[in-house]
């Protein structure tokens, strides 16, 4: 119970609240706020820029609508940016329903709608674009939030980010949105340095608790005992050792039975089905079950459908097809047959959804939608859905700990099951939150405890300068300022720290140098001199004994591709050394080299190696192997091993071969070692004791040569790569000294990640008297990115001007690349020509069905890469000279590219 003097204090501080924006924010939301959205606030009003760094959920966002409201009630500009085309869509349609349509636009590259309001709402890309080009639409900017800023990391957008920070001007209060980082510190001093006054605000606590789960079989289990989840529940790590080991057994028995009798009901991992019976038993229902395949997706819908599972009333049914058939009534009939729309209807009418980057995009808002409302209840999605989406659910399930990232099979991390799982727990309906892991075979309980425990992230700079980039830079700041300016990033700010320690560490480094000089010195000379000598012949003996080795390999591999059968030989070493007859050389099939059968003088027939001879071996005699020899009858290898012996080398014991040391014959050995005896420090009585400081001087001296390297390495590396951006781009003509070239200028305004090959095009009329679908075919190769499990091989191309002016890009794109190596940059990738045939279709006219059947691309994937072309599309109609063809060419193509579902979808 608090004091009547506590109390009259509350009260004044009310009324002072209420006195300011921020209490007359507060009166706009049905609940009162966390102490850390009012403390970033309070920092908001008082000037400051703010991170807010907090849990998925906890409701960081609202410090972003603050940062609206202030605008509006100062009569300011507020840019709220996102990741995301889809995140965007969604902030929009929030603002407006808060704000009205008159105060609030979007940007996101293919859609504009109200793009001059107050308050508006883009992509991260669109706002770095507008800075560059000096956009008047910036008149009046007071504030900016970067939503997900934590996005600086990704390493192939995360360039973007930093951009923006670092070209607003400084009268832009900076709002910033992260997930919990464990460094966000670190990221909140980078921000005072480049745009001053920055309160970062942490928050680790969750609003909705989250209890972590492991399902074994049908049974539900508690991760943790304790509520710190940190002790791991002893019965799960029972059970999971039980469960391996029926597996174990199982796998090594017929017919499903083991040692430990018929198989259990819980011994193998829950279906699909199972586990959401499971959870609505539990009353855990809305779930999104993640699985990172998107076929996985799709099959678990297919497999719950089969099943007859339905999660929705027949009223929820209802409720469903008239919003499906609403959202869905725009596209036609021939269309939604080729989308599989009758199964997505229907398992959302049963409560039941997949979500991911292969679904049409109008299917995903509709499955975004349904759920919010909770009318389905069960959605089955890749990872993607963790970015940014507003879609909490009350438990998440993990179906496995391993992922495919794009290159390999690779645990999931820490930050990553973190995102994942922040999605269950909605604020305001649950109490709790729940996140489940199911048992696989090798699942270890205490790894998914580390994971659950390890609840933040390090963010880590990806930011490097492009060529588009350096165009823009040297034309706004000249090359010196450029220059500057990019030591600022945060890349730079992260190496330089980096820099202090290791710097620190050469100090130290060279302190205790000086104490092991100290100790090594000599009154006779110089030891350190002679020191040098010592290890000057040790270097030397021990290359040449490498040499050695490796001409004695060469040489025994050499002497085994001679053997015969019957050949007599002596195995030099190993467990199978001594005499030994031949009865197959082994030459073919040995990727390592022959792979000889011997019969030994005990019997026994084995298989060697190359690395059973270290030293060459040659024939020391022949005996006769009988016609029809049996390896596997012990009357056979007894009678061969008889006639082993009676050779007469058993009691002799071979010849082996020797070599002699190349260190021998080598007059540098010869002439070090007299160097050696004659040096005045070899008479010193503690020349050993010496010899023992300098081997520890010389050591340490290696090692701090390699943190020189390192620091040298690291510092102005940002800096560095810029001057070599801008002097292969003078070398091309895009720069001149401090100034931008026409060709520079048009550079400037193409955005895609192969910008320079994209400008060499149009320098080199490469595009010109294209038709729009050619023209749509060659930039698809611009865009386009194949999966890796999309089928490889030669793609499909248009025939006539179009394949020659794809094969003239890839030409172009050769010579990019030589001159990269020449100035040691490795930017521009090669061309994919797996979308041009599809985006030639497409643009030519042909049937939804056709263009999929042809490309092997999902509904989702085509929509997306046709967003995609559109965009670089306009980019190459404003880059285009004048008098260009492409020009023209280039609208055209976006006018025959934006059609059918392309047209429909309103999310990227």
């Amino acid at each position: 119970m608090s004091s009547p003097a506590e109390r009259f204090a509350a009260a004044r501080r009310r009324q002072a609240d209420e006195r300011t924006q921020l209490g007359r924010f507060q009166a706009g939301y049905p609940f009162g706020l966390d102490p850390f959205q009012l403390e970033a606030c309070r920092a908001l009003e008082a000037g400051h820029g703010v991170l807010v760094a907090a849990p998925t959920g906890s409701g960081k966002t609202v410090v972003g609508e603050f940062a609206v409201h202030l605008a509006l009630a100062e009569g300011r500009k507020c840019f709220y940016t996102t990741p995301i085309k889809a995140l965007s869509n969604q902030k929009f349609h929030d603002l407006v329903e808060r704000y009205g349509a008159g105060t609030v636009g979007l940007l996101t590259g293919d859609n504009t709608i109200n793009g001059e309001a107050p308050v508006v709402v883009m992509t991260t890309e669109v706002l770095r674009n507008m800075l560059y080009a000096g956009s008047p639409t910036l008149a009046g900017l007071g504030f900016v939030v970067m939503d997900e800023v934590h996005y600086l990391a990704d390493r192939f957008r995360g360039a973007v980010w930093e951009e923006v920070i670092l070209h607003l001007p400084e009268s832009v209060r900076l709002v910033s949105l992260s997930a919990t980082v464990s460094n966000a510190e670190e990221f909140g001093d980078w921000l005072v340095t480049v745009r001053g006054d920055t309160t970062v605000v942490l928050e680790e606590h969750r609003p909705v608790p989250l209890w972590q789960h492991v399902m074994l079989g049908d049974r539900l289990y508690d991760l943790f005992v304790d509520d710190e989840q940190r002790k791991v529940n002893p019965e799960v790590a029972r059970v999971a050792r039980e469960q391996q080991q029926r597996m174990s057994e199982r796998s090594f028995s017929r017919g499903g039975r083991g040692n430990g009798g018929p198989r259990g009901r819980g011994a193998a991992p829950a279906s699909r089905v199972e586990v959401i019976e499971r959870l609505r038993a539990e009353g855990l229902l809305p779930a999104i079950t993640f699985i990172f395949s998107r076929a996985g997706c799709d099959a678990a819908v297919q497999q719950c459908l089969h099943a007859g599972l339905r999660l929705n009333t027949p009223a929820e049914a209802l409720e469903v097809r008239t919003i499906v058939e609403a959202r869905s009534s725009i596209i036609p009939d021939e269309d939604l047959n080729v989308l599989g729309y009758a199964d997505f209807v229907e398992a959302a009418e049963r409560g039941i959804a997949a979500h991911h980057a292969g679904l049409l995009p109008t299917f995903k808002e509709i499955v975004e939608e349904l759920f919010v409302r909770g009318l389905v209840k069960a959605v089955f999605a890749t990872e993607t859905l963790a970015l940014g989406i507003n879609m909490p659910a009350r438990s998440v399930v993990l179906e496995k700990l391993v992922k495919w990232n794009g290159e390999t099979h690779a645990d999931v991390t820490p930050g990553e099951y973190t995102q994942l799982t922040g999605r269950a727990g909605r604020r305001g309906i649950d109490v709790e939150g729940h996140a489940v892991v199911l048992f696989t075979p090798g699942l270890d309980p205490a790894a998914v405890a580390g994971l659950a425990s390890t609840r933040t992230y390090p963010l880590r700079s990806s930011f490097r300068p492009s060529y588009n980039m350096a165009v823009n830079l040297v034309r706004q700041f000249g090359r010196p300022r450029s220059r500057e300016l990019l030591e600022t990033s945060f890349a730079q700010f992260q190496a330089d720290r980096a820099v202090v320690g290791l710097a620190r560490q050469v100090q130290r480094n060279e302190a205790a140098l000086e104490g092991y000089r100290e100790a090594m010195s000599c009154e006779l000379g110089d030891f350190s001199e002679y020191a040098g000598l010592r290890r000057a012949l040790s270097d030397r003996e021990a290359e040449l004994a490498r040499r050695g080795a490796a001409n004695r390999r060469a040489q025994a591999a050499e002497s085994l591709e001679k053997l015969k059968p019957g050949d007599v030989i002596l195995v030099p070493s190993g467990r199978r050394a001594g005499l030994a007859v031949v009865l197959d050389p082994g030459l073919v099939g040995g990727f390592d080299g022959p792979r000889p059968t011997v019969l030994t003088l005990d019997r026994q027939v084995r298989k060697l190696t190359a690395a059973d001879f270290p030293v060459p071996v040659e024939a020391l005699d022949r005996v006769k192997i009988p016609r029809g020899f049996n390896p596997r009858s012990p009357q056979a290898r007894r009678d061969l091993a008889s006639s082993l012996r009676n050779t007469g080398l058993a009691t002799e014991g071979g010849r082996p071969v020797r070599s002699r040391s190349l260190a021998a014959d080598d007059p540098e050995i010869a002439r070090l070692r007299t160097a050696i005896r004659e040096h005045p420090c070899h008479r010193c009585p503690d020349r050993e004791e010496h010899a023992r400081w300098a081997e520890r001087a010389s050591r340490l001296d290696r090692d701090t040569s390699v943190l020189q390297r390192r620091v040298a390495s690291r510092t102005h590396t940002i800096a560095r790569t810029f001057d070599r951006v801008c002097d292969l781009l003078e070398s091309l003509g895009y720069l001149e000294d401090d100034r931008v070239t026409p060709a520079g200028e048009r550079l400037g305004r193409l955005y895609t990640e192969l910008d320079l090959l994209a400008a060499e095009c149009l320098r080199a009329k490469v595009w010109e008297g294209l038709s729009a679908p050619e023209l749509a075919a060659c930039a698809a190769a611009l865009v386009y990115e194949s999966r890796s499990s999309d089928d490889v091989g030669a793609p499909r191309l248009p025939e006539g001007q179009a394949r020659t002016a794809l094969q003239e890009t890839v030409r172009l794109f050769g010579e990019i690349d030589a001159i990269e190596d020449d100035y040691k940059l490795d930017f521009t990738s090669e061309p994919d020509l797996g979308f041009s045939w599809a985006a030639y279709r497409w643009a030519s006219g042909a049937r939804l069905e056709t263009v999929l059947a042809d490309s092997g691309l999902a509904a989702g994937d085509f929509v997306r890469w046709c967003k995609q072309l559109m965009d670089l599309l306009g980019q190459l109609a404003d880059a285009a000279p004048e008098g260009s063809s492409v020009r023209g060419t280039a609208r055209q193509a976006i006018d025959k590219v934006r059609r059918g579902v392309v047209a429909y979808s309103s999310v990227a």
